[in-house]
């Protein structure tokens, strides 16, 4: 194979990666909106994610949760991720995930939506096992924008406008990121991500 020919080829398969994405002229790459995106992400787990009112989202599944895995990985980045959560709604946004098929908040770092763990230091807009949150954000019943920033090792989180976490880890520099369902309805109506 000539090299054009290999450089054509390679082009061809970035393209089709691609495809499923929407870069914007703000540097965002959109990977869901609305009902469009659920082909960027693996599943993972047994959820029902749908494509439907405007959202891509899952009320119910097994004994264990499931996931979306973004077929990207990111190191520095910021997220936008616009969801609505039922009050009793166990979810996340899992970012710099190890390991694609069994995603944990040992081996990812979880930008929670849980407003009623039973130890809510941990749970809505904490970062579970590395960030407390004091007071908890209640999320349920309502449309939230989580803003989420991987920059080297500081790790920040503004929920609706308010910061929520912001310190320094350097467990884990990269990876996927992937949406949970635990319990609950969660819905995603958009989500973008931006490197920094």
């Amino acid at each position: 194979m000539t090299r054009s020919a290999g450089q054509l080829l390679a082009t061809i398969a970035a393209t089709a990666l691609l495809a499923g994405c929407a870069t914007t002229g703000s540097g965002w790459t959109t990977l869901v909106d609305g009902e469009k995106g659920m082909d960027n992400f693996t599943r993972v787990g047994d959820a029902n994610w749908t494509a439907t009112d405007g959202a891509v989202q899952a009320t119910q599944g097994g004994k264990d949760p499931a996931y979306l895995v973004s077929k990207q990985s990111y190191t520095n980045f910021t997220m936008r991720v616009e969801f609505w959560a039922s009050d009793d709604a166990n979810s996340g946004v899992f970012i710099r995930c190890q390991d694609r098929s069994t995603v944990t908040d040992e081996n990812c770092y979880e930008a929670n939506i849980f407003d009623q763990r039973p130890d809510p230091t941990y749970g809505t807009g904490a970062i579970v096992k590395v960030a407390k949150v004091e007071p908890m954000p209640k999320a349920g019943g309502k449309w939230n924008v989580y803003e989420i920033t991987a920059r080297g090792t500081q790790l920040t989180l503004v929920l609706n406008g308010v910061k929520t976490v912001d310190v320094q880890d350097s467990k884990l520099a990269s990876g996927p990121f992937a949406l949970q369902w635990g319990r609950g309805t969660i819905k995603f109506r958009k989500v973008q991500i931006r490197a920094i």
